[in-house]
């Protein structure tokens, strides 16, 4: 057993150096092969050598795109420069696009009157003839036939007249006019009367419309069509001939929000929808407002309101597909439903009459407008709007002295 065991031994370690070099040798050439693959220099998807003037150039633009860095090498006011130049760009883009729109609604304008056969208005020439002046406001007043007194009222309180009102026009942008359409009868005594006073004081505004007071939503579409078509201006206006105006707190009110697009502007109110027949204010289409009991959605109230040009001339565009409610406050706050719109309730565009509008100008708060609301307006106008400019108006001077 031992020599067999010892005779063994030699043979086994024999092999076994054989192997372990063998073994040696083909891992050594594995390890090469593998040590080569994994150093293999990449390609260019992978990480590149550069030069030193590559690498000044990456260090520029790395410290660049840095967003650490970015904003301390750049000077910020240049950054609010580049602001304001693509803001003004985009005004100026604005505007040029409005001024275009503005001359196709004239010429529509001017087109229906030739084709109804009636003649083109003096305004409306003008406005052709001449290069279109861009105005702050056209404050529409609306009028009916029988309102004579209320006018002369109007005119003898805040509304300028002659030449104070052409200087108005020129200096302060404001246009003023009595808004009013056609008798049933054409050319009849109605209508003879209202050429008579236009050509005395020059400031009514005629319009295609046959009068009615069911007929005030159609009155109003028209009324700021027309506008829109004659002076091209930042606000348009509807104020009913009962009610008293400040023009310069007026202005000034509006002025706040002319950089915005689209503002509607006014006291704005949610009054019940009336179904019953026979009661004023009835709404014939009370069912499209919901159940019985159920409210308007908010709209100014119609003694005055003010609109901005880009909804304007939205009415002027649309004005044949534009519906109308029985009241014409209801029917301007619906054309502005689904518009990207700014509502703005401003109270002292419905200030009451004296007392209420006197202890608010004491107090340095000055109305835009007063009226009685138990009668939607001044209740007897004619005989107290003297009054209530007397002690509500703010003063000639606050108007020439105002700056829009």
């Amino acid at each position: 057993m031992s020599l067999k065991s010892r005779g063994e031994l030699p043979s086994r370690s024999v092999i076994s150096q054989k192997w372990t070099l063998l073994l040696c040798v083909g891992c050594f050439c594995a390890g090469m092969l593998f040590t080569n693959r994994m150093w293999a220099v990449p390609e260019s998807k992978g990480i590149t050598r550069t030069t030193a003037v590559e690498a000044e150039k990456l260090k520029l633009v790395s410290e660049g795109c840095d967003p650490k860095t970015k904003f301390v090498k750049r000077d910020s006011k240049d950054i609010i420069g580049e602001v304001h130049k693509t803001h003004h760009a985009i005004q100026t883009l604005d505007k040029t696009i409005s001024n275009l729109e503005m001359e196709l609604a004239a010429a529509r304008a001017a087109q229906e009157s030739i084709v109804n056969g009636s003649p083109i208005s003096e305004d409306l020439q003008k406005t052709e003839s001449s290069g279109r002046k861009r105005y702050l406001m056209v404050v529409g007043i609306n009028t009916a036939f029988s309102s004579r007194k209320r006018r002369d009222s109007v005119r003898a309180t805040w509304m300028p007249q002659g030449e104070k009102r052409k200087k108005l026009e020129e200096e302060k942008g404001i246009i003023i006019r009595f808004v009013i359409g056609h008798s049933a009868t054409s050319g009849g005594i109605l209508d003879r009367a209202i050429e008579a006073e236009d050509k005395k004081h020059g400031d009514f505004l005629r319009l295609e419309h046959v009068e009615g007071y069911l007929e005030l939503s159609a009155k109003t579409k028209i009324y700021f069509a027309t506008a829109v078509a004659l002076w091209d201006a930042e606000f348009y206006i509807k104020v009913d001939d009962d009610v008293h105006v400040n023009i310069a707190t007026l202005g000034e009110t509006l002025v706040r929000h002319r950089k915005k697009p689209r503002v509607y502007i006014g006291c704005m109110k949610s009054g019940p929808v009336l179904a019953q027949k026979g009661v004023r204010y009835h709404e014939p289409e009370y069912w499209k407002f919901g159940e019985a009991g159920n409210k308007y959605f908010r709209h100014a109230t119609g003694q005055l309101y003010a609109i901005s040009k880009d909804l304007a001339r939205y009415i002027s565009i649309n004005q044949h597909v534009l519906h109308k409610y029985a009241n014409e406050d209801v029917s301007l706050g619906s054309w502005f439903i689904g518009l990207d719109a700014e509502h703005i309730d401003d109270r002292r565009l419905c200030c009451g009459t004296p007392p209420d509008c006197e202890w608010k100008a004491q107090a340095g708060n000055v109305c835009v407008a007063s009226f009685d609301w138990s009668c939607s307006g001044i209740c007897r106008s004619s005989e107290r709007i003297k009054d209530v400019h007397r002690r509500c108006g703010e003063g000639e001077n606050a108007l020439w002295n105002a700056v829009f």
